[in-house]
């Protein structure tokens, strides 16, 4: 595989940090910690306004038809820059969907989305159900529509939504819906690092079918690939971001008269987040090169996932002993990396389950 950025990843990576860098200050972030919700609106309609948020898009619904490449570099900035904004929910895995499976209508709403009109949004987990392409949501036709029942967990910005994409189980089959949350029960959760996620309570609730029935298992698996794919992303931008801090931190504070960085357990530990930093880079660049060129990548974006979720807790911990005392104080900014790096570790699962997943796909991989 060639390991060489795109011109367009450099260009909107480079963006998307410009932007970030002048509207996510330490300050705003401090802000964003006590607010009602914890979205940056602010950042979100510059990001329209730049073309970030459709620049990755098909042209068909005004993007650049750039892909997951370029969407992994813009994920990357965020999650460097804690953003918080649903770029992953509402452009990659909602808007991305209908634009490839949707009708015109469900293309046009894709359109909206790139644009920063609208938000979307994907309800793709389910409590005590650890399999997602099988989920317990079920839906039937009914009055020449469908009307679906069940519930999901952890939906991204549901409040904030206009449609969510929705998997459910149709005699056996696996389809995906599109649902007003209006027309659901939305009820906040809190998580670790105060991302707006809500519960989904469906019950006969209306729906529009994405695609075919038919063809709604591949439609599932593309929905978890890219989030996956794109929670990995986040994670490393946040996990370079925390080690960069980190290293200043151990450069310049020091104890019996030396910097704690050059302490050889510090240092060990340091070397230690280093490697799993890279670690993730190298999965995580491979992963998105494979499903970009339309080979089957399922293995290793699971690799990517155990990186992002195994690395993530370790370096995030690292981060915080080698700050000590300033590492737990919740004004101090390497909290919010804190945070941002269990709350994607906890989205992603943990390594056990990458592992089992992992070696069922390689077992069923023909050699």
């Amino acid at each position: 595989m060639d390991f060489t950025p795109t011109e367009a990843q450099l260009d909107l990576g480079r963006l998307t940090g410009e932007v970030c860098g002048k509207l996510v200050t330490a300050d705003r972030l401090r802000e964003l910690d006590t607010a009602a919700e914890r979205f940056d609106e602010a950042l979100w309609s510059s990001l329209a306004e730049t073309g970030v948020l459709a620049a990755a898009l098909p042209e068909s619904v005004g993007g650049n038809d750039f892909g997951v490449l370029e969407q992994t570099a813009v994920l990357r900035e965020l999650g460097k820059y804690v953003a918080a904004v649903p770029y992953l929910w509402s452009i990659v895995v909602g808007a991305g969907a209908l634009a490839k499976f949707g009708d015109a209508a469900q293309q046009d709403r894709a359109a909206q989305a790139g644009a920063g009109q609208v938000i979307l949004t994907a309800a793709l987990t389910e409590e005590h159900n650890w399999e997602p392409a099988r989920p317990t949501t079920t839906a039937v036709e009914a009055d020449g529509g469908w009307r679906l029942t069940g519930a999901k967990i952890t939906v991204p910005f549901a409040n904030r939504a206009d449609r969510i994409l929705v998997p459910a189980t149709v005699s056996g089959l696996v389809a995906v819906f599109l649902v007003d949350p209006s027309a659901a029960t939305v009820t906040a959760q809190e998580v670790v690092d105060r991302t707006p996620e809500y519960a989904v309570e469906l019950t006969d609730t209306p729906g529009e079918l994405i695609g075919a029935v038919e063809n709604g298992a591949e439609i599932l698996d593309w929905l978890l690939t890219r989030a996956w794919l794109g929670l990995s992303a986040l994670q490393l931008g946040t996990l370079e971001r925390a080690l960069d801090l980190v290293a200043e931190y151990a450069r310049e504070r020091e104890q019996f008269g030396k910097a704690v960085g050059s302490f050889q357990a510090v240092a060990q530990r340091l070397a230690d987040a280093y490697i799993d930093v890279q670690g993730l880079r190298l999965a995580l660049t491979q992963a998105a090169w494979q499903i970009s060129e339309d080979l089957p990548g399922a293995a290793a974006v699971h690799t990517a996932k155990f990186w992002a979720a195994d690395a993530g807790h370790r370096v995030a911990h690292t981060v915080v002993h080698i700050h000590g005392g300033v590492g737990i104080d919740r004004d101090h900014i390497v909290h919010n990396y804190f945070t941002a790096a269990k709350h994607h570790e906890f989205a992603l699962g943990g390594g056990t389950d990458h592992l089992r997943a992992l070696g069922a796909l390689l077992a069923a991989t023909p050699s």
